[in-house]
């Protein structure tokens, strides 16, 4: 299973999500700090769940990287985060 497949089975059990979607940039940051040749070190996720409701930032991003603990110690080097909360969302 690969990292980005990891994650989203993570967060998906965690939060729930409407919308949950994961980008590997890692690509972009050939020969910068923690770039693994592998590849799977530098993600994007935009994620929308009720789970956010009421929660700063902060205590959003908490909840995110509590779910993936573990591919942030092996591979995973770097997350741009999008959290968002359905209310949030403008028609």
């Amino acid at each position: 299973m690969t990292y980005q497949e990891r994650m989203r089975a993570k967060l998906t059990a965690a939060l729930s999500p409407d919308l949950l979607e994961i980008h590997d940039n890692s690509a972009k940051h050939a020969g910068h700090d923690g770039h693994d040749p592998r590849g799977e070190s530098h993600f994007h996720i935009k994620i929308i769940s009720s789970k956010f409701e009421g929660l700063s930032r902060v205590a959003r991003h908490r909840l995110i990287y509590g779910s993936i603990t573990e591919e942030m110690a092996e591979r995973v080097h770097a997350v741009v985060i999008e959290s968002i909360a359905p209310s949030e969302i403008q028609p």
